[in-house]
């Protein structure tokens, strides 16, 4: 059975966040599905490149093995403010499925909805202060705390969406992306 990931845009988000996993995972064979949040076609906010998503986030119903939330300002905050967002992490959260955020999602999208409460994690440099009380912070690339992986940003992006494949496929899936991709 093909493992399924969602990576959900809204707008000002950054793009190398959402595009590298977005590549990577597919590469490693995983049924990516790309979403937006009020709209399809969503700007990035640093580049500002548009991208046309498949389906509206109103639209998502079904199960994924994993929820990917590209950071970049004010993309993660325009995820925070969606209740269907909130929704569908609360409830993949529950059910142990894999909650990856990068940059300032972990602590603008996550924290609020009591995700890393006793959790080891990271964000963007910076940002911790603003993380729960009991959210451990590592100043590491990507860190990953049972069912929920973190990351600091644009530049990690690539460590991100490996270890994502790595969670859903196993070791020899990122062995076979770095190969095709010349990362090692």
């Amino acid at each position: 059975m093909n493992k399924k990931a969602l990576v959900i845009l809204a707008s000002g988000f950054e793009e190398i966040e959402a595009v590298t996993p977005i590549d990577l995972l597919k590469r490693a064979g995983i049924d990516v599905t790309v979403c937006g949040v009020g709209e399809k076609s969503i700007t990035g906010g640093r580049a500002k490149i548009t991208v046309v998503t498949e389906k509206n986030i109103a639209d998502i119903s079904e199960d994924f093995d994993a929820i990917i939330l590209p950071g970049g300002m004010p993309g993660a905050a325009n995820l925070a403010a969606s209740p269907k967002v909130n929704e569908l992490i609360t409830k993949a959260h529950q059910t142990k499925k894999i909650i990856a955020a990068i940059c300032a999602s972990p602590v603008i999208v996550l924290t609020p909805l009591g995700i890393l409460k006793n959790k080891t994690a990271t964000c963007f440099p910076g940002m911790e202060k603003d993380f729960h009380p009991t959210t451990t912070f590592k100043k590491q690339s990507t860190v990953v705390d049972g069912n929920i992986i973190t990351s600091q940003g644009a530049g990690t992006s690539f460590d991100f969406s490996l270890k994502i494949i790595e969670q859903l496929l196993g070791i020899e899936a990122v062995k076979k992306v770095k190969i095709a991709t010349v990362a090692d």
